[in-house]
């Protein structure tokens, strides 16, 4: 009998989940040193602070969640979701293009689901063989790789970035995507990519329309030639409501059928959405896969298989959000109110980066391309190192694969030099 704690009752499977999310290490770093007294700076947590350090939390959704009805928290909702929800998280993915996709035949779908986490495992769960490999840019999100993984799936990548900028599909490796997709397309019965888009998580990169339309037309006609292998393209829509383009990808879709390219069967587009940023409701765990395809009779397939997936993962997903949110976006003066103050929490991350950037650009630091969203990156060779020594300045970041994440989202604005300063002090 194995002697080492629990062996002798977890699974093989079981004793292959180890460690500890390095996010929330160097959060306990931070909170370390400035219990000690430390002047430090914050740039490991993913939630939007005040730039007095408290959670900023949008207070029109805060108002409307203290007037809901007591049976709206205490109640099942729906397997599938609330309706109402479900209409609303079409809406915020697909944003004002969606009269006009549904007006060229695209129809939609909705399935809530414990946050965007919970959207992404109903697509990782359902839409790729096990044993194959899901496509993602080289730099992304670490808990991606658990999700696939805990669905016996393997990763494959292609570069963030081109080696030679593109004029005509900017911060787009065009070659490197389409390269990585054929090797799947040819060599799996599935594939899908996962695309962090816009606002990207960890680099705050946001391809623009004409990246997008590359990329979506290649992965439309990989679907073509391989008509026998299903293609999905999802969207990580997790931070899209603070991007300059929040809905960029549906007026791209809308863009690509109106120029006649042709929506393949074998083709779904998913959006995982995400209210835990927009709504500043991070343990509401609320979200949404949202699917579209030109059938409905796949649509209502999916409504089957995502519903049944959620009653045998966690039953039903969380109800008090799903109405608050549907009942507030219901009504114009609801809406307005609670895009008033998102534009307020949006400033903070705009003043941030344009400091950054700023700051960075002065000191010749030379950061990634980062638009919007929450977070920039700093590309290097040894992130621990990178992290370490900026730790020795008191200014705790994220180191990760290829590079360390700067939580632009939690620095104070006047904190912003700092972490310059800090990241200059490693190059020397």
């Amino acid at each position: 009998m194995d002697d080492a704690p629990g062996m002798q009752f977890l699974s093989s499977h079981g004793k292959s989940k180890s460690g500890n999310d390095v996010i929330f290490s160097w959060f306990a770093r931070y909170q370390n040193a400035a219990a000690a007294g430390a002047d430090a700076v914050n740039g490991t947590v993913g939630a939007l602070l005040e730039d007095d350090g408290s959670l900023a939390i949008n207070t029109v959704v805060d108002s409307a969640l203290r007037e809901a009805p007591p049976v709206e928290f205490a109640a099942y909702a729906p397997l599938k979701g609330l309706p109402n929800f479900l209409d609303l998280a079409q809406t915020l993915a697909l944003g004002e293009h969606r009269g006009a996709l549904e007006g060229l035949g695209v129809n939609g779908m909705a399935t809530a689901s414990p946050g965007g986490s919970g959207a992404l495992f109903l697509a990782a769960s359902n839409f790729a063989e096990r044993g194959e490999s899901v496509l993602l840019r080289d730099r992304h999100w670490g808990p991606y790789t658990g999700f696939l993984k805990g669905c016996n799936l393997e990763i494959a990548t292609y570069p963030l970035l081109p080696e030679e900028e593109q004029p005509d599909h900017p911060n787009f490796d065009a070659n490197g995507f389409q390269n990585a997709l054929e090797s799947l397309a040819t060599t799996q019965s599935t594939v899908m990519t996962w695309l962090n888009d816009p606002a990207h998580n960890p680099t705050g990169l946001s391809l623009p329309s004409e990246s997008r339309y590359a990329l979506l037309n290649l992965f439309m006609e990989s679907a073509t030639r391989h008509e026998d292998v299903g293609h999905t393209l999802l969207i990580d829509a997790a931070y899209h409501l603070y991007a300059d383009e929040p809905h960029g990808w549906a007026e791209t879709i809308h863009e690509a059928l109106e120029n006649g390219l042709p929506w393949p069967e074998n083709l779904l587009i998913c959006f995982a959405v995400s209210l835990s940023k927009s709504h500043t409701i991070y343990g509401l765990r609320t979200g949404a896969l949202v699917c579209i395809h030109p059938e409905e009779a796949t649509l209502e397939k999916l409504r089957e298989v995502m519903g049944v997936t959620g009653r045998q993962t966690w039953s039903a997903a969380p109800r008090i959000a799903q109405y608050v949110l549907s009942e507030m976006h219901a009504s114009e003066e609801g809406g307005a109110s609670w895009s008033e103050e998102r534009d307020r929490l949006a400033s903070l991350l705009i003043e941030r980066r344009e400091a950054f950037v700023a700051a960075c650009d002065e000191l010749e630091v030379p950061v990634n391309p980062t638009h919007d969203g929450f977070f920039a990156w700093y590309e290097c060779s040894d992130p621990v190192a990178v992290a370490e020594a900026c730790a020795d300045m008191h200014v705790y970041l994220v180191p990760l694969s290829g590079g360390v994440r700067i939580g632009l989202c939690a620095i104070p604005l006047k904190q912003i030099p700092k972490v310059a300063e800090a990241l200059k002090a490693t190059q020397q």
